[in-house]
């Protein structure tokens, strides 16, 4: 476990290092409406395919930018034995206008469960870090998840999809939430929401239109840090199909599960 950690912090602090070095010479297109992507995310992607099929290459590898053809044939084999899961870079938009909270992701997972995860924020150098069963750190020092019990009190975070429809679900979960909790946030990584609900920063975040690759490292890393987790219907969750649910306490995930499900 202690390897597969250690490879994971490396891949992640390569992936942001060749982020930082983009910094102020990307060029930008769409992938889809609304949902960029840069030069530096496929940088960074193939320096840490690189790096974790070179330390263990009988391992399969699945990243955001892959290409289709290898997310059907291998990359996207979550399911089977040890994959990479990779977010090159979570937080595109903020990342482009130079702004606040965007990250590298990495995590191994092993038959949909995640054994170890890193998300690093190489604009702030820190450094979240969890392996299965052994708890969550940042920069090396353990963290825990606050003890909000009502979502009165709480600042939630949300993630929409890259072009929410006006009348959707994810926008009617919004408002229920806004007018529930404490405050709301928007911040544009998942990947760092998690590590924020896991730290205390956040009491909590819902999102339901995420890929394996924004969650996998962050869902460990919160989970280790005492975070309630489920699906955002309140099944277990399912790295799969990660729609997410994540409370600092049961108490506070009842009241947000509850909120929630006024917009049904």
């Amino acid at each position: 476990m202690d390897d597969f950690l250690r490879v994971c912090e490396q891949a992640a602090r390569i992936g942001g290092a060749i982020l930082q070095e983009w910094v102020h010479r990307i060029t930008v297109r769409e992938k889809g409406p609304k949902d960029l992507v840069t030069e530096a995310d496929f940088a960074s992607q193939h320096a840490i395919q690189q790096f974790v099929l070179s330390a263990f290459p009988d391992h399969s590898f699945l990243g955001e930018e892959s290409d289709a053809a290898a997310k059907k044939n291998g990359g996207g084999r979550v399911a089977g034995d040890f994959c990479w899961i990779v977010d090159p870079l979570d937080g595109t938009l903020n990342y482009v206008r130079g702004m606040p909270s965007y990250a590298v992701s990495v995590a191994l997972a092993r038959c949909g469960e995640v054994l170890a995860g890193v998300v690093l924020d190489p604009m702030l150098d820190e450094c979240f870090a969890a392996a299965k069963g052994r708890g969550a750190f940042l920069n090396g020092r353990p963290i825990q998840a606050s003890r909000c019990r009502s979502l009165s009190d709480a600042l939630v975070a949300i993630s929409f999809s890259a072009d929410v429809p006006r009348d959707s679900i994810e926008v009617r979960r919004f408002i229920e939430a806004l007018h529930a909790a404490q405050s709301v946030r928007r911040t544009g990584s998942a990947a760092l929401n998690l590590c924020y609900v896991g730290s205390g920063r956040l009491d909590a975040y819902f999102a339901s239109s995420l890929k394996s690759w924004d969650a996998a490292a962050g869902i460990l890393i919160a989970g280790e840090a005492g975070a309630v987790i489920t699906s955002i219907t309140g099944r277990g969750f399912v790295l799969q199909q990660p729609d997410l649910a994540v409370a600092a306490t049961s108490d506070l995930h009842i009241e947000l599960m509850q909120a929630l499900s006024r917009a049904e």
